[in-house]
């Protein structure tokens, strides 16, 4: 049964909060495992939430999954490693700018984004998914990764720019690469309320309820009402 919701400071779904001092591969992994992931919050810091990922093992694509492919086929990706050694003020401005339309004023600094790009020893996150239309970005991903999981995380990309259904064809990318990359799990991230319903589209899907993994997409929908 899952336990009673909880919030934080920053509006997300808490049960509980940790920090990491050993930050092996292996850790990271186990506490993903247990319901945490990673925030902007601090080196180390987790908090379990009702978390959603996908077993890539079963995870194939749907025809819908195709569709949005086919609508945002001029996007290439490519994954990179931590510090973004091409960080510019553009960059920074392009989260603030998508932040703010999509979610309000205060949300993500460009300040904050400039340090997770720049200094991930300050941080969690080590990897940064960019995606191009022909020679000029227009969306990343931060994300922590190692050989068995990766965590999609904090997006962003040009509203102007970027087809409909840019954010969704992002995640499809995101999820084919893990998977071909051999990943056991990708984290999407949490489902706080209706607008997180999107996530539950993929097969393979679990999310956790506060004490274990649950693969029912049905009951977590009923819990949204």
């Amino acid at each position: 049964m899952e336990k009673s919701n909880e919030y934080n400071s920053e509006g997300y779904l808490n049960w509980d909060q940790i920090t990491l001092s050993d930050l092996s591969a292996e850790n990271i992994e186990e506490k993903y495992n247990q319901g945490y992931v990673f925030t902007r919050l601090g080196r180390g810091i987790m908090i379990q939430t009702r978390s959603v990922r996908i077993s890539l093992s079963k995870f194939a694509l749907t025809s819908e999954n195709r569709r949005i492919i086919k609508k945002t086929e001029d996007i290439k990706s490519a994954v990179l490693p931590l510090p973004f050694k091409d960080y510019n003020y553009k960059t920074g401005k392009l989260a603030k700018d998508f932040y703010e339309t999509k979610f309000g004023p205060g949300i993500m600094s460009a300040q904050k984004i400039k340090e997770m790009l720049t200094s991930p020893e300050k941080g969690n996150f080590n990897s940064l998914l960019v995606y191009s239309k022909e020679t000029e970005a227009v969306g990343y991903v931060i994300c922590y990764c190692s050989a068995k999981i990766m965590h999609y995380s904090y997006l962003f990309y040009d509203l102007l720019k970027s087809p409909k259904d840019m954010g969704l064809g992002m995640m499809i990318r995101a999820i084919q690469f893990a998977k071909e990359s051999g990943l056991k799990y990708i984290y999407l991230g949490s489902i706080q309320n209706k607008q997180g319903l999107y996530k539950l589209q993929f097969e393979g899907l679990e999310w956790f309820d506060g004490k274990e993994w649950q693969s029912d997409v049905q009951k977590v929908k009923e819990l949204l009402k």
